[in-house]
């Protein structure tokens, strides 16, 4: 079928602001010049793909279905552009990672400000996700790469371009207000004590109620949080036991101390995942020579 390329244009920025009014703006055309396209396309597609009222537009099953195939288009070709501009004047492009902000945080720094001092004219942008989140903007073509923790279920193991390091989970408590610092404690008995981690959104998370069930054992914490460092600084002050990553604690407060249970926590790994479906920039392939290979 022989669509023009404008008439996707149009459709992506209405679909994604879910505003003819704003789409106007953004392609710098009449409100009237959008409404048309978007016409032509369900003419020529033969199915409406919004529902319009008169205070606000939504996308039918089939335009949500549509958004999913010209999303990723456009994202590859905006981030080719942006590469071809930036590669003619700086000479490599631009530097696009998704991570979570623990992952920056506590890992990711020293690499960036590595590269930033090799290539200091090459602009890096990083997008903050969490580590399923980072799957989804792979996936969509709006980053150059990923790291992640792993093992993620979201993530094609295909994608995995290299493991970059491993850490181990571990619970953190205050002395004062549990006295489990000289115990091995098993399972059942750390889940009658108030519980913290990260929200179900997250890797970390599946990871734990894994482990909780493979011991038929309900998880059922009482903080879930977005934030590690959140839940270190509520351990610290006694309101539960926490279970965070242990590069978290590289400088370890004294009023925290690990508890130690009875059942193993299997090691998880960071990877540096790409999607193979698009071409790898000069920019990244330089920055994975950067990162170590475990």
């Amino acid at each position: 079928m022989d669509i023009n390329y404008e008439l996707y244009k149009v459709f992506y920025y209405v679909a994604s602001s879910l505003s003819f009014s704003d789409a106007s703006k953004k392609l710098f055309i009449s409100q009237s010049a959008v409404s048309q396209s978007i016409k032509t396309l369900e003419r020529k597609l033969g199915q409406p793909l919004f529902i319009r009222s008169t205070k606000k537009v939504q996308l039918t099953p089939a335009g949500a279905l549509l958004l999913k195939h010209v999303e990723p288009a456009m994202n590859l070709i905006s981030r080719g552009e942006s590469q071809l501009l930036e590669s003619g004047s700086l000479g490599l492009g631009q530097l696009h990672i998704g991570a979570s902000d623990t992952i920056c945080r506590y890992f990711l720094l020293p690499y960036l400000q590595k590269f930033h001092r090799k290539f200091p004219d090459v602009p890096i942008k990083i997008t903050n996700a969490s580590s399923m989140g980072c799957v989804d903007l792979l996936e969509q073509r709006r980053v150059d790469l990923i790291i992640t923790n792993f093992p993620n279920p979201h993530l094609n193991p295909s994608y995995i371009q290299k493991t970059v390091g491993s850490f181990s989970d571990v619970f953190v408590a205050n002395p004062a207000y549990f006295d489990l610092a000289d115990r091995i404690v098993p399972f059942s008995e750390l889940g009658t004590y108030p519980l913290m981690m990260l929200d179900r959104k997250s890797t970390t998370s599946e990871f734990l109620h894994h482990i909780f069930l493979q011991h038929q054992l309900e998880l059922l914490p009482q903080v879930e949080l977005s934030s590690n460092d959140l839940l270190i600084d509520m351990a610290r002050i006694g309101l539960g036991i926490a279970f965070i990553p242990d590069f978290c604690l590289k400088h370890k407060p004294e009023d925290l101390f690990l508890v130690h249970t009875q059942e193993t926590i299997p090691q998880r790994q960071l990877v540096a995942s790409l999607n193979p479906t698009l071409p790898v920039s000069a920019s990244t392939e330089e920055f994975l020579k950067l990162l170590p290979d475990v």
